[in-house]
């Protein structure tokens, strides 16, 4: 009889499929992702910009504090070394550079008018070296350099510019080189601006050790170098970014700061002169520490459940918030935040490490504000037949002594 029970129960699990089991959830429903929208708050006050173009946002939630004609298609200058920077971090972050690496200068790149630290045909800067000058100096010629030697030619680069912003949704945007020296249909928006500056800022955050660089050298000392940004020396939190002007142009700056835990990207166009240019760009940050502040909601990694696992090769599994999570509030506003957590039904094995199973949902006074993914923290795998196997004998025979 006992043998006609063994045989019996190892019929059953070989036939039917072993799936993993979660421990049930309540209020569970079957996630689906909400696309995200970039909020857009009203203007407060007027403050009287001197300038054809601004926009102010806040880099963690991507929420529009501010804005006036920030869809109006004009000349960049060498902001437009916001986006040339960002290429040059993403091959840094994905390994195709290094900040060692050798970069050579070509005849195009020692040629270049403008801002330049006077590139010679036969010296080599690191990547290090490279971005010091371009964030500090905005040097024309290591930008013409750096481009040439991601993307093999200047236009190849400018290529991946465009490519870029496409991807970003930048569409004001039309890039025409990569250092921003007038060219018909080299333009772009406060708008655009902003994004590619949060992409630079946010996730690329070690740029900042150049663009707060105030005053440095390169070549052993031999060639001085002053930040264009005078923010960073003469605003509180100041961290970058860019500065730009040409006649054409007239005077362009993209501004982050950080100040509370909160990050706020400044943005104007076509001032009227340099100081006033910086003078805006301070009263559009003043205008945002005064009026909002950030608040933590989660950090990537944050254990919301573990769970216990039936049939399968983890014991347990954690699952996790999935990234960095912040909430814009006014200052005047309740910061009552409250929180609802939701998981999948019907999970089951295998999962893959960072896979999404669930989501919690944010409010702020009862209203919904922010929404993060909830993962798991490792591989789960399914118990291969061997090893239910191995413990179905191993069961039978401890269990009858």
């Amino acid at each position: 009889m006992l043998k006609k029970m063994m045989c019996f129960a190892f019929c059953f699990l070989w036939i039917f499929p072993y799936s993993l089991v979660f421990a049930a959830f309540s209020d569970s429903y079957i996630w689906s992702e909400a696309a995200e929208t970039m909020a857009t708050l009203p203007n407060k006050v007027e403050l009287n910009l001197d300038v054809e173009a601004a926009l102010l946002m806040d880099e963690d939630t991507g929420t529009i504090l501010y804005t006036k004609n920030e869809h109006e298609r004009l000349r960049p200058a060498s902001v437009t070394k916001v986006m040339s920077l960002l290429l040059i971090m993403e091959a840094l972050d994905e390994g195709r550079i290094s900040l060692t690496d050798k970069v050579p200068c070509s005849a195009k790149a020692s040629s270049m008018g403008g801002s330049q630290i006077w590139l010679d045909q036969t010296e080599e800067l690191t990547v290090h070296e490279m971005l010091k000058a371009i964030c500090v100096v905005s040097a024309n010629d290591c930008t013409v350099a750096m481009a040439e030697f991601i993307g093999g030619s200047e236009e190849a680069f400018v290529a991946m510019m465009n490519e870029k912003a496409k991807a970003l949704g930048m569409n004001d945007t039309t890039f025409k080189n990569c250092h921003g020296i007038d060219e018909d249909g080299h333009l772009t928006s406060a708008f655009d601006i902003a994004i590619m500056s949060r992409e630079l800022s946010k996730n690329h955050p070690q740029i900042h050790e150049y663009t707060k660089i105030w005053m440095d050298t390169l070549r052993d000392g031999k060639s001085q170098l002053v930040n264009t940004n005078k923010l960073i020396r003469f605003y509180s939190g100041a961290t970058g970014l860019k500065t730009g002007s040409t006649s054409l142009a007239l005077f362009n700056l993209s501004a982050t700061a950080s100040r509370n835990n909160m990050n706020l990207i400044a943005v104007v166009m076509r001032g009227s002169t340099s100081q006033k240019r910086f003078d805006d760009a301070k009263a559009l940050l003043d205008y945002g520490f005064a009026n909002y502040a950030s608040q933590s909601l989660c950090k990537r990694g944050d254990i919301v459940s573990t769970l216990t696992i039936e049939k399968a090769k983890n014991d347990s599994v954690d699952l996790i918030v999935g990234e960095d999570k912040y909430a814009l509030l006014g200052k005047a506003d309740g910061k009552n935040i409250t929180s609802e957590t939701y998981f999948n039904e019907n999970i089951s094995a295998p999962l893959e490490y960072n896979e999404k199973v669930g989501y919690i949902e944010y409010y702020l006074n009862g209203e919904p504000i922010e929404r993060v993914d909830i993962v798991t923290n490792e591989k789960v795998e399914k118990k291969g037949f061997i090893s239910f196997n191995n413990e179905l004998i191993d069961f039978w025979f401890t269990s009858g002594r």
